[in-house]
């Protein structure tokens, strides 16, 4: 896509962040655009910070590590938002400044050991898995406690709440019913007693569903093809 073309098409994300955050009665402040800048390349990314983008998601270290480098002289946010292997917790934490998508307390465990002993720290969340869909990633919500519990007692992480990737919808309004449900799964766990500050962000909703996302909670929405345009990597 021409830069010019990613200029225009963050410009009407945000519009229509601040559109659904109206509806919800929420202000839009509250609300992070997470750029998903998977299979493009480091100039893409760079015409999006020139539009005022200052937030990316990545969804492989290996991909993205090269970005990174070369994008170092823009002060830019990395969000890692795929399954990241265990094998590969040092180069995540050294760098993503958030891991969106720990699923089991054992890849908390690396995380917490990575990035204490490279003497960083790094937000995370916990990305639940609510439909069981064999491709994709998540912990049950049976196992959330423990993994939460992982997080809060860890000695480099600050937990910032859950991530949801629910199943791709005909219509917008078929992920509505999902990000509802990753709501009320985080409301459990504050009523259970966990603390409601360290469970405080939503990240829900990609380019067909953000907005849904948005009036449904979500606090960090991940966006890629109506930024970047479409891509063959799957859905963002």
């Amino acid at each position: 896509m021409p830069h010019d073309g990613i200029a225009r098409n963050l410009d009407a994300i945000r519009r229509r962040i601040h559109a659904a955050a109206d509806r919800a009665g929420r202000s839009p402040a509250s609300i992070t655009l997470v750029a998903v800048s998977k299979t493009l390349s480091a100039d893409d990314i760079r015409a999006a910070a020139a539009a005022g983008q200052r937030v990316f998601g990545e969804n492989r270290v290996q991909e993205a590590v090269p970005k990174i480098e070369a994008l170092q002289d823009l002060v830019l946010e990395w969000h890692l938002i795929g399954h990241l292997q265990s094998n590969k917790a040092r180069k995540g934490v050294s760098a993503f400044a958030w891991v969106e998508s720990v699923d089991s307390v054992d890849l908390m465990k690396k995380i917490d050991t990575a990035a204490f002993e490279t003497g960083v720290r790094r937000s995370v969340l916990v990305q639940v898995d609510l439909a069981h869909e064999t491709t994709k990633h998540g912990a049950d919500t049976a196992v959330l406690r423990p993994l939460v519990e992982a997080a809060l007692s860890s000695r480099a992480l600050d937990l910032r709440g859950l991530m949801l990737v629910p199943p791709i919808p005909e219509r917008a309004e078929d992920s509505r019913p999902w990000f509802r449900r990753l709501r009320d799964v985080r409301d459990a766990l504050v009523a259970d007693g966990l603390p409601a500050d360290r469970l405080a962000d939503l990240s829900m909703g990609m380019s067909h569903d953000f907005e849904v996302a948005i009036e449904e909670g979500a606090t960090l929405v991940r966006v890629g093809s109506a930024i970047f345009g479409s891509r063959s990597a799957g859905p963002a």
